[in-house]
C-alpha cells in the first residue's frame, strides 16, 4: 500500500524559504499576539522575500507563516 504524500503547509513552506535565504528575524509570543524581532539584519534576498511574500499577507496568514519561526519565547 502506497503511503500518502506528507501535506504541504504553504506558511511553513514560506518561512523555510525566508531562513534558507539568510533571514534571521525570530518569533515574539506575548500574550497570543505574535511578531518579530531580530538582531542581525537579514540578508538582502530574505528582506525582499519577506516584503514581497510575507509582509503583504493579512495578519492572520502572516501569523500564522511567523509561528514557524525560531522563537525567542521560553516555552
Amino acid at each position: 500500500m502506497k503511503s500518502p504524500a506528507p501535506m504541504r503547509n504553504g506558511a511553513q513552506e514560506l518561512a523555510k524559504e525566508y531562513l534558507r535565504l539568510g533571514g534571521h528575524r525570530l518569533l515574539v509570543m506575548d500574550d497570543n499576539i505574535l511578531s518579530t524581532e531580530s538582531w542581525e539584519a537579514d540578508t538582502p534576498e530574505a528582506e525582499t522575500f519577506w516584503r514581497r511574500k510575507i509582509e503583504i499577507l493579512e495578519p492572520r496568514q502572516r501569523n500564522e507563516v511567523m509561528s514557524f519561526l525560531p522563537s525567542i519565547n521560553v516555552t
